[in-house]
């Protein structure tokens, strides 16, 4: 993935540096940021779609805003919002993700956005990859695997996720106690959760990081995790340790290259 600066800005993918803007590389797509105010995206597709991903980012951003500046508190709690009677959808996401979490409306957004852009992108691209601030809508064909960014964890980049089925769009979102700048009161270097909803995966990884301040935590977070409907696994890595449960397939990233 380039940077609209370098020289190349569009090329397709062929091989991605292991960061955590470049865990989910697709050979033969082409890379591209988007850049919206406080919205920053990387995005995969078969073709430049650079404006309609920014004409989507504003739709999202604009209806958000908007109802923030209706209601305030929305952008600050840390608790479940309760669903009004008339919002956007994407608001309406959120506030259904957050719920399902136990935490506040915003623990969603980055994920929400991602969703929000990427199914709009699917009108003019059969594979679409978003990545928002550590959080990945997928739907590409056939498997894909995205690297585990984990901080300063020795495990950090060294596994990968393989997620074996994408038809209909997945999630795969991160929240860290220690990297970024996801709001987590855990010490994780990293919860990563899948889920068919890209805001439900946003908002369980903050909830489940939440309650990893150290290693032995790893067990009862997962636990927690598990009963998340809508959750379809979840990956805990603490220090050199490391947890996994449900639909998600731990594989090594020796020798990968994209």
């Amino acid at each position: 993935m380039n940077n609209p600066s370098d020289s190349q800005p569009h090329s397709p993918v062929h091989y991605c540096e292991r960061t955590y803007r470049q865990r989910v590389c697709r050979v033969g797509l082409h890379a591209f940021q988007v850049v919206c105010q406080e919205t920053d995206l990387m995005v995969q597709a078969d073709r430049l779609l650079d404006d309609e991903a920014r004409e989507q980012v504003l739709v999202c951003r604009g209806q958000i805003d908007g109802y923030i500046q209706r209601y305030p508190n929305f952008a600050v709690t840390l608790a479940p919002w309760r669903e009004p009677a008339f919002a956007p959808e994407i608001v309406r996401e959120m506030i259904r993700a957050g719920s399902a979490a136990g935490v506040g409306p915003m623990a969603a957004v980055a994920g929400a956005v991602a969703e929000s852009v990427g199914r709009k992108l699917l009108d003019y691209s059969r594979h679409v990859v978003v990545e928002n601030g550590g959080d990945v809508f997928i739907k590409a064909k056939g498997p894909v695997v995205a690297g585990l960014f984990a901080g300063r964890s020795p495990l950090s980049m060294k596994m990968g996720i393989n997620l074996p089925d994408t038809r209909d769009g997945i999630g795969l979102c991160t929240s860290s106690g220690t990297v970024g700048h996801s709001l987590s009161t855990g010490s994780a270097e990293a919860v990563s959760v899948v889920s068919h909803s890209c805001a439900l995966a946003d908002a369980a990884a903050t909830a489940i990081g939440n309650r990893v301040r150290l290693p032995r935590d790893i067990k009862a977070a997962i636990a927690f995790g598990k009963q998340i409907a809508g959750v379809l696994g979840v990956v805990v890595v603490a220090g050199r340790e490391m947890g996994a449960w449900g639909q998600v397939e731990l594989v090594s990233l020796k020798g990968k290259k994209g």
